[in-house]
């Protein structure tokens, strides 16, 4: 019992059944694409070859051997190249479009991973921000004096100036007085 459990755990894995799908599509796939090269792209070639059949291109090492009522005896002995050709253009269209495949398929992840990354940046934006306690305001500047305010106060310091200069003229005419 035991044993049927960890199989069912296995087969409907989502591992599992993902490679099963892709196998079933890479099947179909491989179907549309021998057709594409045997229906559309070898005829092109053989046409532009003065109408070659790629797939009876052979090498006879030995031919065939017939008796007198024409039945083969002893099969001819060659190399297939045409239909090796053929599996080798077949080969490069289907890694051709897998190339296409997981090219854009990378750059999707790449594309949502970025997103998501920004995304992430915002969401610790955003939490720092309700975290840190705003700084207090500063204090406002005090109001600038007002044209009165400021004559005053130039007034105030002339007749400061003024008094400390009368202030020193004054000094040495009594130490004049005290040496006399």
């Amino acid at each position: 019992m035991k044993f049927w459990k960890e199989f069912k755990e296995f087969a409907f894995k989502g591992n599992v059944i993902s490679l099963a799908v892709g196998v079933v599509i890479g099947n179909a796939f491989g179907k549309i694409t021998t057709s594409l090269v045997n229906d559309i792209i070898m005829p092109i070639f053989g046409w532009m070859t003065a109408g070659m059949q790629f797939s009876s291109l052979k090498w006879v090492l030995s031919p065939a051997v017939t008796d007198e009522a024409g039945n083969v005896v002893t099969a001819e002995a060659a190399i297939a190249y045409g239909s090796f050709i053929q599996n080798v253009v077949d080969f490069l269209i289907i890694a051709f479009c897998i190339f296409l495949a997981v090219r854009m398929m990378n750059k999707a992840a790449a594309a949502a991973a970025a997103a998501a990354e920004k995304l992430h940046l915002n969401k610790k934006e955003e939490e720092a921000k309700e975290t840190v306690p705003e700084a207090p305001a500063e204090p406002p500047a005090p109001p600038a004096p007002t044209e009165a305010e400021l004559l005053a106060e130039i007034r105030d310091l002339l007749k400061a100036q003024k008094e400390s200069r009368e202030g020193q003229q004054e000094a040495p005419r009594k130490e004049g007085i005290a040496d006399a």
